[in-house]
């Protein structure tokens, strides 16, 4: 469900930091916003160094674009966001301060998983539960 995408300059995290830094993503977002780690995704785009810049001087960061399901808490999000922020500070050897997280969100029902529409918040459990269920159709072909 929710996805992480983070970008950084080629070298700036080895595989074990990628490996460890998805893994506290994943432990952060499943803890705060109470969903299984197997739905969280986060994929690294590496740049040439070259491509990377910040204030119009070629830069360092760490940014991470989170997307979640609109209607969590905004204390969490927001304890969400300082938690991945140190630790990725932490993970990849660098002050907090060349690091970016913007947590984003939309609407549940603008995001499809699986082909199905996801839940809203809170509604992970019996949206789990129908995808072992098999579906029927109507003389329409539609799921009923």
């Amino acid at each position: 469900m929710p996805l992480y995408s983070c970008t950084v300059a080629q070298g700036t995290l080895s595989a074990q930091d990628k490996a460890t830094l998805a893994a506290e993503i994943t432990r952060i977002h499943s803890d705060i916003n109470h969903v299984p780690p197997e739905y969280v995704n986060v994929v690294f785009i590496e740049l040439p160094p070259e491509d990377v810049f910040v204030g119009a001087q070629p830069g360092r960061p760490v940014l991470i674009s989170g997307w979640s399901r609109r209607g969590h808490p905004q204390q969490d999000t927001t304890r969400l966001a300082l938690q991945v922020s140190a630790a990725a500070a932490r993970i990849a050897g660098v002050e907090e301060s060349r690091v970016l997280v913007v947590i984003e969100d939309s609407p549940a029902q603008s995001a499809v998983e699986g082909g199905r529409v996801l839940p809203e918040p809170g509604g992970e459990v019996e949206w789990q539960a129908a995808a072992t269920t098999p579906r029927r159709s109507d003389d329409s072909g539609r799921p009923s």
